[in-house]
């Protein structure tokens, strides 16, 4: 079971990663703001999900030595801020479509 967990984590990871970087690219190519900071806000909530990720394989791949534990803290505090402002940013984008 920890094994499917461990596959599964990988895989995810996996898609945070392709997707923040194709949200990045076209965050980058939009001449749109209000586009550009709905697919930057995307981007952030992708790498939020790839941090917590990276913070939950590390739980599972090694074992708590002082280091990997304040790491994959870390990991989780960043990751999560970073999907809190990702959403709050989309939001913001959102209402500035919805009023133009």
């Amino acid at each position: 079971m920890i094994i499917l967990i461990k596959y599964l984590l990988f895989v995810l990871l996996v898609v945070f990663v392709i997707g923040a970087a194709v949200f990045s690219l076209s965050s980058r190519r939009a001449v749109d703001p209000a586009v550009k900071g709905r697919k930057r806000s995307v981007m952030n909530v992708m790498q939020g999900a790839m941090l917590v990720t990276l913070a939950l394989m590390s739980m599972f791949l090694f074992r708590g030595s002082t280091v990997s534990i304040i790491v994959e803290a870390l990991f989780l505090v960043i990751g999560i801020f970073n999907i809190f402002s990702g959403l709050r940013s989309y939001g913001y984008y959102n209402r500035i479509r919805s009023k133009g």
